[in-house]
């Protein structure tokens, strides 16, 4: 028995996952067949191929390909239960799950269609133990401003509407170099208001300035990746001091060439710092990868501890958005679980 054998078994959570880059490549194929969807692949094999990303440009390319095969509202109901059976079978518990909803919308997409499906596929999901929430996901890489700044306030808008329907958190993704934080600011603020949390992804291609930004002008309460905040020193301890949580993905990190291996991935270092980290799988379909395996790096290519490991399956459960009366429960049954594990697993 080892550590990778406690990781899998353990009860997980994931923060940064994307719906849409979630979607099973057969399912992929599937959808775009059915929805009259050109792609530059027609088999499994030739799709992997595509998957091989050289830059971030390449990636957003990708991922609007993928959007574009999502036509009724039985996809997006079919991709939400189907990233929860992949979730289930990882032992995930709860889950923070993004989805850019003004992608949808500008190709013709009403709210209903996409949001029918959505909350289908959640309470199927809920059926199978698994609580989802929803981060609606401003997309940031639009050079048209007025375009930009509309889309911008439609994702704000569907998102209160979709409070009572489990839409937690805006984030902010997309195109990250020339579209600082800042621009968004207004839409922040209203949704903000309007009771939602701020989770925009900064310092992922572009430095800590963007960190900075994400914190003074969209005040936010958790970062998606955040990995680059390791080249200020201020801005590491700031987020130590205050506990903001930094939203680590791996694999996703290494395929978009932020760093060339994990031996110069800086998770280690941040933590070593205090800063509150998660591990998640990003869009584990486009990258190959799961949660599972993600965690399994910990021990494994990291070399942390059983404190360290434990302590990061944890903290998306104390850092999610959850109320506080629901983390105290997930927390004690996730400790409850993990001490038996470690009896089965970890004790000669």
């Amino acid at each position: 028995m080892s550590l990778i054998d406690y990781i899998t078994a353990a009860p997980k959570a994931e923060l940064h996952l994307h719906l849409e880059g979630a979607i099973r490549p057969a399912t992929i194929l599937e959808l775009a067949e059915r929805n009259g969807v050109n792609l530059p692949a027609i088999t499994l094999a030739e799709l992997s191929e595509w998957f091989i990303f050289r830059d971030f440009k390449t990636f957003v390319t990708v991922y609007g390909t993928l959007s574009n095969c999502l036509i009724t509202t039985d996809d997006f109901e079919l991709i939400t239960v189907q990233l929860a059976e992949e979730l289930v079978s990882q032992n995930v518990k709860y889950a923070e799950v993004t989805f850019t909803p003004s992608t949808h919308y500008n190709r013709g997409i009403c709210q209903k269609v996409f949001f029918d499906g959505l909350t289908r596929g959640r309470e199927k999901a809920r059926k199978m133990g698994l609580e989802i929430n929803w981060v609606f996901d401003i997309s940031r890489g639009i050079e048209d401003a007025e375009m930009r700044n509309a889309l911008a306030d439609y994702t704000v808008g569907v998102a209160l509407e979709g409070k009572e329907e489990g839409v937690i958190a805006l984030g902010l993704g997309g195109q990250e170099a020339g579209f600082p934080p800042q621009l968004f600011q207004h839409q922040f603020s209203r949704g903000i208001a309007g009771g939602l949390h701020s989770t925009p992804h900064a310092g992922e291609v572009v430095g800590p300035a963007s960190v900075w930004d994400a914190l003074n002008y969209l005040q936010a309460e958790r970062i998606g990746h955040g990995v680059r905040s390791i080249e200020d020193p201020q801005l590491v301890a700031y987020l130590a001091e205050r506990q903001i949580p930094l939203e680590i993905n791996p694999t996703s990190n290494l395929l978009l060439g932020i760093y060339p291996d994990l031996d110069q991935h800086p998770l280690p270092h941040l933590m070593a710092a205090g800063v509150p980290v998660s591990v998640n799988s990003d869009d584990p379909a486009l990258f190959g990868t799961t949660l599972t395996r993600e965690l399994t790096l910990l021990s494994g290519e990291f070399g942390f501890d059983l404190e360290s490991i434990d302590q990061i399956l944890l903290n998306p459960i104390r850092h999610s958005f959850l109320d506080k009366a629901r983390k105290e429960s997930l927390e004690k049954m996730f400790l409850t679980s993990l001490q038996g594990l470690k009896q089965k697993y970890l004790t000669n």
